[in-house]
């Protein structure tokens, strides 16, 4: 039984930088990984499109060459393509001068099809690997059909893929089993997994000892510091020094943690992967990354709104990304409807003629308590909490659009949530509790931006509907670059988990200008400096 290791930092790393780790980076990864004996690298892609320098996508092999300081004949470089991406028919027969393999990867119930392309790939002199995307999918029954095409078509290897991150051990138990009795035993079988759970590693090092046990001869992928799309992967150094420990192999960890200091800073300082909790609902219910990232990305979706949406998508959509089909049902999860009408009236009667003071959570709202406090008793406003409880003030209502911020006050102010009147949007909850009144979603805001949802401006659209003339904000600063800088309670839940405050702050003050030409009856007053006065 023989492991083979499989550093795939710049193909499964490409997603997250887009595939530009620049020439330097690319050539001493390489350079590093080989000079630590790593048994495969995975240099990138192949790619319909020209190659650009300094990029991990390669149009045909000769691409790659100035990317090899000194080609290790110990080492196999291979590449990766999709199986109905990339047109083999540009591919130039193997010369021996970069590539030596090509890895074809193929969803599953193209295992034909995939075959098909590695077929034309290997007649050009190439050895040929096989990725069976999201293998948890496949029945035993499918299994044994996948084995017995690969043993017709004979690649050098075929590897298992846990694309959702979503394997516990009895389903790599499950599929290895069927695979290692029905697979030949010339034949590698492959684990390439995604780290969604937590159990990359811990999955990795099962998949060895059970190949151990079967005498079945492996290849195991991983990257240098869990580098990939999403969750990331099992990293390059931790298997090192597994297999090196308990494996009898003779991998050079000095050499794999050089290639960490010099190259993976920087992209760990500009860049994010690796487990995080919206990564973990995509494990869970087996979803494709993309739905994810379009949850974070254009609708800040909160860990529990984003299990909802992704819940109610069918099992079939949840393995694709139809961002039309997400957008609605993301909108069917927002907008829960309730009819606020009588809602609408009370408030109305109550704030009838009345100023109102908004006292959203930035810092200025402590560092300056005293000036706001003495507003609140010269002009009697109600006053209304947006998103948070400051402690040292009194509050009429506080207003939530949020339900992570909801459930953060109910927990940490028990006391003041209680005995204060809430309003709450649809998009948190459709039934009213104690001293609450539920605001339908929809009516508070206006799409075309991003971060459409803004608190602040959220709760001015509905006062604008409950006629209100005379609005004074305060705590509504603006971000700094640094989360806790920018907040009265540094411990309150991040709303950006991009952390992109500066444009954040740029798409606040369009649609805070936007709401300020729609609404010219409404005069809105700042009691602390706001980067959204323009006035100021």
């Amino acid at each position: 039984m023989s492991i083979k290791l499989l550093d795939c930092t710049l193909r499964d790393g490409a997603y997250i930088v887009e595939s530009m780790f620049g020439t330097p980076a690319i050539k001493g990864i390489i350079k590093h990984m080989q000079d630590a004996n790593v048994d495969i690298i995975e240099c990138g892609w192949l790619k319909d499109n020209p190659h650009k320098e300094g990029s991990s996508y390669y149009h045909v092999p000769s691409d790659l060459e100035p990317y090899l300081l000194e080609k290790n004949p110990n080492t196999t470089y291979i590449v990766m393509i999709d199986w109905n991406r990339y047109n083999t028919d540009t591919l130039p027969p193997y010369d021996g001068r970069s590539l030596d393999a090509i890895r074809v990867v193929f969803p599953h119930g193209k295992q034909k099809e995939g075959i098909e392309v590695g077929n034309k790939i290997k007649a050009k002199g190439y050895r040929v690997f096989y990725q069976a995307a999201n293998t948890l999918s496949y029945s035993n029954e499918d299994l044994i059909s996948l084995a017995q095409d690969m043993n017709k078509a004979m690649p050098e290897s075929l590897s298992v893929v846990d694309t959702f991150g979503a394997m516990y051990d009895e389903d790599l138990i499950r599929i290895f089993t069927v695979l290692n009795q029905n697979l030949d035993k010339k034949i590698r079988l492959g684990f390439h997994s995604h780290n969604n759970q937590q159990l990359s590693f811990a999955l990795t090092i099962q998949f060895v000892e059970m190949a151990q046990k079967a005498g079945r001869d492996i290849v195991v992928d991983a990257s240098l510091c869990g580098m990939g799309r999403g969750a990331g992967n099992a990293t390059t150094e931790l298997l090192v020094s597994y297999l090196n420990r308990k494996q009898h192999a003779n991998y050079d960890l000095n050499l794999v943690l050089d290639a960490i200091d010099m190259y993976m800073g920087y992209f760990q300082a500009h860049y994010k992967w690796g487990y995080s909790t919206p990564y973990f609902i995509a494990g869970l219910y087996c979803t494709h990354v993309n739905n994810i990232a379009y949850l974070l990305k254009n609708h800040r979706t909160n860990a529990q709104d984003m299990r909802n949406v992704i819940e109610s998508l069918d099992p079939a959509d949840r393995l694709k990304y139809d961002y039309d089909i997400l957008e609605q049902k993301f909108l069917e999860n927002q907008s829960r409807l309730v009819d606020d009408t009588s809602t609408l009236a009370i408030l109305r009667q109550e704030f009838k003629d009345k100023k109102v003071l908004l006292l959203a959570p930035g810092r200025s709202v402590v560092e300056q308590m005293n000036k706001i406090n003495g507003v609140i008793q010269k002009e009697h406003p109600v006053v209304i909490g947006i998103n948070a409880f400051i402690t040292g003030y009194a509050y009429d209502y506080v207003f939530f659009v949020n339900s992570a911020r909801y459930e953060y006050a109910k927990e940490v102010h028990s006391d003041l949530f209680n005995k204060t009147r809430k309003i709450t949007l649809s998009s948190i909850k459709s039934e009213a509790g104690n001293d609450e009144c539920i605001v339908n979603f929809n009516n508070v805001i206006k799409r075309g931006w991003e971060h459409f949802d803004n608190a602040v401006i959220c709760c001015l659209r509905l006062l604008e509907k409950l006629q209100v003339k005379e609005v004074m904000l305060a705590g509504f600063d603006g971000f700094k670059n640094v989360y806790n800088e920018s907040y009265a309670d540094t411990s309150l839940p991040s709303l950006n988990p991009e952390n992109k405050w500066d444009e954040l702050n740029e798409e606040i003050k369009d649609i805070f200008s936007d709401f300020k030409k729609s609404n010219r009856n409404m005069n809105i007053t700042f009691v602390t400096e706001s980067l959204f006065n323009e006035s100021i």
